[in-house]
């Protein structure tokens, strides 16, 4: 029936449970994804059997999956309600790594490219944000250069994460797709150096600054500009390159909490450390790195002094021979600003390296054409990623990336829009920024019933002591049973309670909120979907939000009646009807004298 006129409180109602339906929400685990990847649907093939179809959806978004599986700092375990509720995550990077790592061959992957456009696009650095935006710009039929200073691919990501990490030739292979794509890259060439940046855009249509933060910072403590203090990232650096760091000594002590600090300290045991400290103004339970790295740092013996700040570096003849930490009080100040206090507790380390792992600062490399603040990140746009010159954009650590999948994510909101600026189309009309990083998931739904707290699976390890003697990676990953296990765990996080209880609902839609939406548009509704309500109200029932829907549909029976002349719309119904007259008719009654 089309001469329908429904009551506006059918429509204000349909308005109401669309707002607020989590029926089409995503789960925690791939909102909290800035690349929005399908954690919930890959763990559950995984867990199936299907590891193919799990690596299609790893795929769909990630280049990386075995680097990621590895060296992610996983905001999806950290989002995870198993995480939330009992502190034991889905082992989500470990899956990804298992998936990867057994099905993920070259010839499959998709290296369709849209036609030409004859624009060329310069990246600065191959690391994960520059690789991500040189993806994405190539599919899209540009030329693209990339324009990396040091001769091999991950930029920080390779010269910053320890081998026994992250395997570099499981870097080598995963990039190889980017030459696969007929994306340039110029190893060995540094721009402001080797070339102008002027130069550069001059050459290209436009240009996408992605040479992260290869800049350490030293803390000015008294006694810092002796021999044996560095920083974290020369210190990294060269142990990436060479394995080795001969201005290191015996003793080693990292100043910092995160997992950069427990790389460099648990990198000074495979140079040849005899004894690695760990200070740092954040206490154990508050340090920011990851629980894994804390763990296998603390199995390694590194001896740990997390909330114990450095004041001093002790020194004779211009060496250092000491490192002098006084207790912690507080760190920020009632207003919340940078201000540690110290209580008069103080103790000295006895050593004789320093390593800073306080942070690093991105070089200019514009000669000042573009803006930078703390830490050297340039001045951007934060939504489009834009910067004063309209055809300069930034990713990644050079506009405040911390992870690599966050960098990855930048990479691609460059991208977009670069896609943009090519084709005069404004950076912002019609753009869901939401969409383009992470955010918090709507789905808020109650435990499945019977939920039991399951401990977390980890992969095997090598012996501690084994290895921190050398650079072969440390943990040899997931088994088949393991993973099947692991993904057994996952709670398959949705909401559509409603549609479980409801056969009805199934039949016309796959949510309530797909339902209504399309009622709200189009004005009209099938008379079936109305009439096979029986008004049990067990979808409202079992909805966390105790929408109406039985409302809806028997509000609409009525004005359905309304437009048939008092009849209902559906052919079945007038048997019905006869029915009901009949069943008051005096030929089929009978009744009782009052006594």
């Amino acid at each position: 029936m089309n001469n329908v006129i429904f009551s506006q409180k059918l429509y204000d109602t349909a308005q109401t449970i669309v707002d607020g339906c989590m029926g089409d929400a995503d789960p925690a685990c791939q909102t909290a994804c800035p690349m929005h990847t399908d954690v919930k649907q890959y763990v559950r093939l995984a867990g199936e059997g299907d590891l193919q179809g799990a690596l299609n959806v790893i795929r769909n978004k990630l280049f990386l999956p075995q680097t990621l599986g590895r060296i992610c700092a996983h905001p999806c375990e950290q989002a995870c309600r198993r995480n939330t509720e009992f502190g034991q995550p889905i082992s989500v990077a470990g899956i990804k790594r298992f998936v990867a790592e057994q099905m993920d061959k070259q010839d499959q992957w998709p290296l369709d490219i849209a036609k030409a456009t004859n624009k060329h696009i310069a990246i600065v650095g191959a690391g994960p944000a520059g690789a991500q935006a040189a993806i994405e710009l190539r599919r899209q039929g540009h030329e693209v250069t990339i324009y990396e200073k040091l001769d091999v691919y991950g930029g920080m990501m390779r010269v910053g994460i320890p081998e026994y990490r992250l395997p570099r030739d499981v870097i080598d292979f995963e990039y190889s797709y980017l030459a696969m794509l007929g994306i340039t890259t110029k190893f060995g060439v540094e721009i402001g150096k080797d070339i102008t940046f002027e130069a550069l855009r001059n050459e290209h249509d436009a240009v996408v600054l992605a040479h992260g933060a290869h800049v350490g910072s030293i803390i000015p403590l008294p006694g810092h500009d002796n021999d044996g203090v560095f920083s974290a990232v020369e210190y990294l650096k060269e142990i990436s390159e060479t394995q080795q760091f001969p201005r290191a000594g015996k003793r080693v002590a990292v100043i910092g909490g995160g997992d950069v600090a427990m790389d460099c300290a648990r990198s000074s045991w495979r140079i040849g450390a005899e004894a690695v400290y760990q200070c740092s103004l954040e206490s154990m339970e508050n340090l920011p790195a990851s629980q894994i790295e804390i763990d296998e740092s603390l199995e390694e013996g590194v001896e740990f002094n997390a909330g114990w700040g450095p004041v001093a570096i002790e020194h004779k003849d211009g060496k250092v021979t000491g490192l002098v930490i006084k207790k912690v009080v507080s760190i920020f100040d009632e207003q919340g600003n940078f201000g540690p206090q110290y209580s008069d507790e103080s103790k000295t380390i006895e050593v004789d390296t320093v390593i800073f792992a306080t942070g690093q600062i991105v070089a200019d490399i514009t000669d000042g054409a573009l803006e930078q603040t703390r830490g050297g990140r340039y001045v951007v746009d934060k939504q489009t990623l834009a910067t004063n010159l309209e055809d300069v954009f930034v990713a990644g650590d050079a506009c405040g990336g911390n992870i690599v999948i966050e960098a990855m994510a930048l990479g691609r909101k460059a991208a977009m829009s670069i896609e943009r600026f090519l084709t005069n189309e404004t950076l912002t009309e019609g753009r869901d920024f939401t969409q383009e990083y992470a955010y918090e998931s709507r789905l808020d739904v109650p435990l499945p019933e019977g939920t039991k707290d399951v401990r977390r699976l980890h992969g095997e390890l090598r012996d501690a002591d084994e290895r921190k003697k050398d650079f072969k990676q440390v943990d040899f990953g997931f088994t088949a049973e393991q993973v099947q296990q692991e993904a057994e765990r996952c709670l398959q996080c949705s909401c559509k309670l409603c549609m479980s209880e409801c056969i009805m609902m199934n039949d016309f839609s796959d949510c309530p909120k797909t339902m209504f939406s399309e009622f709200i548009k189009n004005k009209e509704m099938d008379p079936q979907l109305a009439y096979s309500c029986n008004a049990c109200d067990q979808c409202t029932i079992v909805c966390p939000k105790d929408f109406p829907m039985k409302d809806i549909f028997l509000g609409a029976r009525a004005d359905f009646v309304n437009a048939n002349g008092g009849e209902s719309p559906m052919k079945g119904h007038k048997a019905i009807k006869m029915h009901q007259l009949l069943g008051f008719s005096k030929f089929f009654t009978m009744a009782r004298k009052a006594r």
